[in-house]
């Protein structure tokens, strides 16, 4: 088991969504947290929240792209918790629009951030995680980690090299203090699709592609997080998060091709 109460978490994109959740879940683990975010005013209501379970909390402004901020924060977090013992790398964006209408400049900002990220505050934080006598790694890939839809090539290559990267590190730490986990959530009810980029789409695909998420985000950001964090008290190395992740990720091992047409069948009955 991964202790956590006393523990120092850090969590990227927690100023809302399954990032914000995770926050309050921790600290009612009695975690300490690093709270990182771009959004300010969302990261200071996040903080406000955990500190009222009665743990140490500090905020930091981060774009997880922007390499000489990600190199700066181990300093900053350990000058107000001396140690980290969980890292999360859960800031994500979005990107709608089939790969012939993403601009390279679009997609690159995809990458840069879902994947890049990952790298970028994996690399600043695993020696500070060597330190501990037992430290875990969380990394939050997706259900389209597994499956590959249309319309999402940015976003499924983003969460697709999550978990590969996650998995090879696993492999390379294996028999050290240092654990990995792999979460791939299904359809959480954050504001992830809402706030996406959209390339090209008319008026009338982006009230489609609304309709769809409408239907397909419906598990609750803190029955995820609760999920994530009873996954990293068992150390698992891999979490899937809703009965919907479940479900498509035993579709795709039985049809590794065929997947998709079998997938769509049961959206259209949705």
């Amino acid at each position: 088991m991964m202790p956590l109460r006393g523990g120092v978490a850090v969590i990227t994109g927690a100023a809302s969504g399954i990032g914000a959740a995770l926050a309050d879940v921790l600290a009612g683990r009695g975690c300490a947290l690093a709270l990182a975010d771009l959004d300010a005013a969302g990261l200071r209501d996040a903080a406000a929240r955990a500190r009222g379970a009665g743990v140490a909390v500090s905020e930091h402004r981060l774009d997880v792209a922007d390499p000489e901020a990600v190199a700066a924060l181990p300093d900053a977090v350990l000058a107000e918790h001396g140690r980290v013992s969980v890292l999360v790398n859960n800031a994500g964006v979005a990107l709608g629009g089939r790969f012939e209408q993403v601009s390279p400049e679009d997609f690159d900002w995809l990458i840069s951030i879902n994947f890049g990220g990952v790298v970028r505050m994996t690399r600043a934080f695993l020696p500070l995680l060597r330190r501990e006598p037992a430290a875990q790694l969380v990394n939050l890939s997706s259900v389209f980690g597994i499956v590959a839809p249309p319309g999402q090539t940015a976003y499924a290559a983003s969460k697709f090299a999550v978990r590969g990267f996650s998995e090879a590190l696993r492999h390379e730490l294996d028999g050290s203090t240092t654990g990995v986990t792999v979460v791939h959530p299904g359809g959480v009810r954050t504001a992830i699709a809402a706030n996406a980029r959209r390339a090209g789409l008319s008026n009338a695909e982006t009230e489609a592609q609304a309709n769809v998420w409408a239907t397909f985000l419906r598990l609750d950001p803190r029955d995820a997080a609760e999920r994530i964090v009873r996954g990293i008290e068992r150390r698992e190395k891999r979490v899937l998060v809703g009965r919907d992740a479940q479900r498509i990720t035993l579709i795709q091992r039985m049809f590794p091709v065929e997947y998709w047409r079998l997938l769509q069948r049961s959206m259209r009955k949705a």
